[in-house]
């Protein structure tokens, strides 16, 4: 992936060394692998983290301190500021083909707990999320080292399939989808909701895979096929069966919120090989329902 020297200027936040209000402290792995599996690529924070509260996982602090940011975490903003750029390019220039003029988020850049508009309090543990209330996604740098560390999401083009899947939860916002689901939540049972989100989810997938198959033309970040690979790698990497055999050494389809590994890059790639919004209705996938 080649992405020095691209273009950048994007909409970016840096809430790094800031006060997030309160911290959450987790006993083990297994507790954040949890908060990972309904969080991880766009959960919705308020939810959990009600959840969260009311089950006493963590205890809230008040923190302030300083924040030295390293070279490779500089490096990390320069990158992340580039793709994020290049999702503005990419989806403003779709949404003028159609008519429409694209709201661009912001990219919020924080370390360990940051407040936002409608979902709480954001936590790293929670992995990178997509807050419509405010439109902006929040992600904390050192998830990439977790990504490729913990669940083997090798290359550098993984890290910008997770931002660019959470500004597909973002084009969702925009289009309506996420208000349609939200307002089932109510109406259905847990699991039936459930294959909702993983619908939801698979199509953040798609769009993602859509902002890939664009950037050529769009943007001056050029993309190899090894990269396509290193984003469906990425996929897998978070897929639901991936998290649970980690976490619990099985798998439970029923709890799964964000589809499998096979699914995410299914949904992936079939993005990035048709670049058109209409190929990516999730929502009328017989095999998801």
């Amino acid at each position: 992936m080649k992405w020095q020297g691209a273009r950048r200027g994007g909409n970016i936040e840096d809430r790094r060394g800031m006060s997030g209000g309160q911290k959450l402290t987790l006993g083990g792995i297994g507790g954040i692998v949890v908060l990972l599996i309904s969080f991880l690529l766009g959960g919705d924070p308020a939810q959990l983290l009600q959840q969260v509260q009311e089950s006493g996982i963590g205890t809230p602090t008040n923190e302030q301190g300083t924040y030295a940011s390293s070279p490779e975490e500089d490096k990390l903003v320069d990158y992340a500021d580039v793709v994020i750029k290049s999702t503005e390019e990419v989806w403003t220039a779709i949404f003028k083909d159609n008519g429409k003029k694209y709201p661009i988020p912001a990219l919020v850049l924080y370390n360990g707990a940051t407040e936002t508009a409608g979902c709480g309090v954001g936590k790293s543990q929670f992995g990178p999320f997509y807050c419509p209330g405010d439109q902006k996604i929040y992600l904390d740098l050192s998830f990439n080292k977790e990504l490729q560390e913990r669940y083997g999401a090798k290359g550098e083009f993984a890290l910008a399939y997770v931002i660019a899947h959470e500004v597909g939860h973002h084009i969702q916002n925009l289009l309506g989808v996420l208000s349609e689901t939200n307002a089932l939540r109510a109406k259905m049972s847990e699991k039936q909701y459930n294959k909702i989100s993983v619908m939801t989810e698979l199509q953040a997938d798609f769009y993602a895979g859509v902002w890939a198959h664009h950037l050529k033309k769009y943007s001056d970040i050029e993309l190899t096929y090894d990269d396509i690979v290193d984003g469906m790698r990425a996929a897998a990497a978070v897929g639901d069966d991936h998290l649970q055999e980690q976490a619990y050494g099985k798998t439970n389809p029923e709890s799964f919120t964000h589809g499998t590994s096979q699914q995410r890059m299914y949904w992936f790639k079939k993005g990035y090989d048709t670049g058109n919004l209409q190929a990516g209705n999730t929502f009328d996938d017989p095999s998801l329902k």
